[in-house]
Order: C-alpha cells, then sequence, then structure tokens
C-alpha cells in the first residue's frame, strides 16, 4: 500500500473532521497509528505532562490555548483557575518495600472463582509462588492471574467487579 504525503494530508484533514479518535492503518511494509485529542462538551482535556524523578513520580496538567483565562486590576490575564497539580515524591517507608502484582491484561477483576465462593486472598494472608490470587476477565474468557513471588498480602486496590487496564496494580505484597 503506497501513502504518499498529500494523501496522508487528506486523511488527517478528513479524520479531523469526524468523532473517530484512533486509526490504524497496516501493510506489510508499514504500520501507521493515529490518534486525536478527545473532545469534552467544555472543550478538549488539557495534555497531561509526566514527569520522572529519581526519588519518585510527580504529574503536571498544563493548560492548553483554549482554556478560560482572568484578568487582574492592572490588565494582565492569567489562568482563571490553577491548572497545576503536583505531587511530592512519596517519604520513604515500609510500602515502598511492597511490591505491586498488575494486571498482566485488560478486563473486570474478580476475588474469586465464583460469586458464592470465598475470595482467593485477603489482606494479611501469606502466597506463594504459582498460587491463582485473582481472575481477570477478557472477553468472556476467566484469566487466572498467578503470584509471581511468595510473600504476605498487605493491601488489595481493587474492587470486586471493577474494571481494570493493562499493568494496573491490583494488591500489593511484603515479599518472603
Amino acid at each position: 500500500m503506497q501513502l504518499d504525503l498529500n494523501q496522508l494530508r487528506e486523511l488527517l484533514a478528513d479524520l479531523d473532521k469526524t468523532n473517530i479518535s484512533e486509526l490504524t492503518l497496516k501493510s506489510a511494509d508499514f504500520e501507521l497509528t493515529i490518534r486525536k485529542e478527545i473532545s469534552l462538551i467544555s472543550g478538549t482535556l488539557p495534555p497531561v505532562e509526566t514527569l520522572l524523578t529519581g526519588a519518585g513520580v510527580s504529574s503536571q496538567l498544563v493548560s492548553s490555548p483554549g482554556a478560560p483565562t482572568a484578568v487582574d486590576s492592572v490588565g494582565r490575564t492569567s489562568p482563571a483557575s490553577s491548572p497545576t497539580v503536583s505531587t511530592s515524591p512519596p517519604l520513604p517507608s515500609a510500602e515502598s518495600k511492597w511490591v505491586e502484582i498488575t494486571s498482566p491484561m485488560v478486563g473486570t477483576f474478580y476475588r474469586s472463582p465464583a460469586p458464592d465462593e470465598s475470595p482467593f486472598v485477603e489482606v494479611g494472608d501469606r502466597i506463594s509462588t504459582g498460587q491463582t490470587v485473582c481472575i481477570i476477565e477478557a472477553m468472556k474468557l476467566m484469566n487466572e492471574i498467578e503470584a509471581e513471588l511468595s510473600g504476605q498480602v498487605m493491601e488489595l486496590l481493587i474492587q470486586n467487579g471493577s474494571p481494570v487496564e493493562y499493568g494496573q496494580p491490583l494488591m500489593r505484597v511484603k515479599p518472603d
């Protein structure tokens, strides 16, 4: 499949006129994925800039060009509300030694094998490598998630029946 620069420009212009938020074109020799911002009723989401530091993670919202502004008594403009949100690095604690068990897929989180059965694990339970700790349902398939380490379950982070994303932490374990 040949795609020259003019065709790509036309495709981008046509895509901009639709509600399509993502488009993927694949051929034997290339793959092109186009994503655009999702529009809200009141405008678009501002871009989110995530800064990784050596001590932890901080997030900052950056105002978009169309964001509302306020005018002070001197006539200077400034954002109407402070769009910046920062989180300070977490303090070292016992929690920093805990290991997260994360979701290997997108799906629905279940703590037990059936609604009327007891959960696979509870906070405080000891788990071993290979032990089933939960189920993620994806496309009508029940996928048992096994522990990759042994230790003690310290926190359950997801409610039963909640949707989960790929890589989302499910629980925290204090390793042996």
